[in-house]
Order: C-alpha cells, then sequence, then structure tokens
C-alpha cells in the first residue's frame, strides 16, 4: 500500500525536476541564468537545460523593437513661452546582462533622460524654431539618448514630437499671424496677375498694332502701285489715241454726274469748265450735223448793180 504512494511521488517528483531542467525560450525572446544568485549565462530561443534548484532563469526579455509614449511635459523655450511636448520613443535591448543588471527600471530611466535632454535641446530655441525644426530636435535627442542608454544595452532607434502645444493666446496670436500672412501673400499674388495680365494685354495690343500699321503700309504701297500701273496705262492709252478736244470734254461731262454722288451732298456745284466743255461740244455735233445735212439749192442770180457813174433808173410810179 505504502509502495505504490511512494512511486507516484517519485514519478511526479521526476516530471517535476524535468520541468525544471528543461527550458523552451520563444522566437526574439532571451533568458537570463542565474547559478547560485550569480549571472551564469543568457540563453537564446530554442531548448535549454539548466540545473534544477541551482540554476534561476529571470523573466524573459523581449529583444523586438518597443514603443513608449511619454506623457506631455513642460518645457520653456528660450523665448520664455512654456509649450507642452508630447514625445514617443523607439527602442530595442541589445544586451540582456546589462539591461537586467545595469539599471533598475530602464523605461522610468529612458523616460527621465528623455524629458531632461528634451529641456536642454528645447530651451536653446524659440517657439518657432521649436515649430519649425523638429527634425533637427529629433535628432539631436535620439543622438543623447543612444549615447547615454549604451551602456545599459538599450539602443534609442529613434525619437519623434508628436506634439508641440503652446498656450492658448500664443495659438491665437499665431493664427492671426498666420491668417495676415495668408492675405499679404493672396495680396501680392492678385496684383501679380493683374501685372501679368496687363502686360500682355499691352504685348497683344503692341503686336496687334504693329501688324495693322504693317497691312495698311502693305496696303498703300500696293494700292499706290496698282495706281501708277492704272495712270500709267491710262497715260500710254491716251498718247497712243491721240485724243482730241472734243473726246476730253465727253469723258468730263460723264465723270460730271458722280460729283453729286452720296446722301451728304446738298448743292450741286456746277465748275466754270463746264461751259467751255460744253461749247467745245456744241461745236463738235454742229461739225457733225453741218457735215450730215444735204447740199443747199443754188440761188438766183442777184440783179447786176448799177453801174458807176450812171443814174439810177427811176422809180416806177405807184399804181
Amino acid at each position: 500500500m505504502v509502495a505504490p504512494i511512494i512511486a507516484a511521488v517519485l514519478v511526479l517528483f521526476a516530471l517535476f525536476v524535468a520541468f525544471k531542467t528543461v527550458r523552451i525560450i520563444p522566437q526574439a525572446r532571451a533568458g537570463v541564468v542565474e547559478r547560485l544568485g550569480r549571472y551564469q549565462r543568457t540563453l537564446g530561443p530554442g531548448m535549454a537545460i539548466v540545473v534544477p534548484f541551482v540554476d534561476k532563469v529571470r523573466p524573459l526579455i523581449d529583444l523586438r523593437e518597443q514603443v513608449v509614449t511619454f506623457p506631455p511635459q513642460p518645457v520653456i523655450t528660450q523665448d520664455n513661452v512654456s509649450v507642452q511636448i508630447d514625445t514617443v520613443l523607439y527602442f530595442t535591448i541589445t544586451d540582456p546582462r546589462a539591461a537586467s543588471y545595469e539599471i533598475a527600471s530602464p523605461l522610468q530611466a529612458i523616460e527621465q533622460l528623455t524629458v531632461t535632454t528634451l529641456r536642454n535641446i528645447v530651451g536653446a530655441l524659440t517657439l518657432e524654431e521649436a515649430l519649425t525644426s523638429r527634425e533637427r530636435v529629433n535628432t539631436e535627442l535620439r543622438v543623447v539618448l543612444d549615447e547615454r542608454t549604451g551602456k545599459w544595452g538599450i539602443r534609442v532607434n529613434g525619437v519623434e514630437l508628436k506634439s508641440i502645444d503652446p498656450p492658448g493666446s500664443i495659438q491665437e496670436a499665431m493664427e492671426k499671424q498666420m491668417r495676415a500672412e495668408r492675405d499679404r501673400r493672396a495680396a501680392i499674388l492678385t496684383a501679380e496677375g493683374v501685372k501679368q495680365s496687363a502686360i500682355l494685354t499691352a504685348e497683344g495690343e503692341k503686336q496687334s498694332a504693329v501688324l495693322r500699321a504693317e497691312g495698311a503700309k502693305t496696303s498703300a504701297i500696293l494700292r499706290s502701285e496698282g495706281d501708277a500701273k492704272a495712270i500709267d496705262t491710262v497715260f500710254r492709252a491716251i498718247h497712243e489715241g491721240e485724243p482730241d478736244s472734243a473726246l476730253l470734254s465727253y469723258q468730263y461731262l460723264q465723270m460730271l454726274p458722280q460729283l453729286a454722288q452720296g446722301s451728304a451732298n446738298k448743292i450741286f456745284v456746277i465748275p466754270s469748265e463746264l461751259t467751255t466743255a460744253l461749247g467745245n461740244l456744241g461745236g463738235v455735233v454742229g461739225n457733225l450735223a453741218k457735215s450730215a445735212a444735204p447740199a443747199p439749192a443754188a440761188e438766183p442770180a442777184a440783179a447786176e448793180k448799177p453801174q458807176a457813174g450812171l443814174p439810177a433808173p427811176p422809180d416806177e410810179p405807184a399804181a
């Protein structure tokens, strides 16, 4: 009766010893082994054998990159403006032994170091520089933290400023300044647009005037050349045809009605040359009529004139 109980106890004890002897470490984890209270080794991922009741495995350490968000911290800038800065820290444990024995509370130490370094960096900047130089602040903060946390077995991969919140009055003043700046830029852009539009309009009018002038010049030249050719042709035709005064008078009379054309002409002026032209034309017409009329019959012979020195015959007495 006692033997089975002892056997069962031994089996349970053997299982407990086996459980204490074999340890399985997950991926991206590390276990620090202490033998009789002193550091003995670091266990990597996989199965490991430890001496039960002699070796002690501390809580596993996560080797992945970790993200820590710190609450907003008040920071005074160089121009005495108190701002609230919210930060995010990215870090990785590279040495489990140093992270276990070099620092008691790594996260608390990193937080305090971040706040102190942030106040030193931002305290040397004005509010405008702090708002516009986040990348610079992030870089300087990461370099300082990585240098200080290296001996703790922690590597700082990056520090980001989530927000920089100035006081409400400062925000209102900044909004007014930004609004005024936007209005100024809008006015400048509008003025530039009006200026460019005026320049383009003037250039277009200039080119249009130049083209019109060139067209008028070319038209005048062509018209003058045409008139010259027409005058030359008429001149040649007149000289070759040898016109007389009658033809010129007839052409003058044909051009005379054109002087009265036009709705604005109220008075018809007859030039003095018209009488001369009419006289010439009348003479021509009379000559033509005489040449076309038949020859007149011969008149009876006139009475003989009395001879000189002889008395005239006496008049016959009246009946």
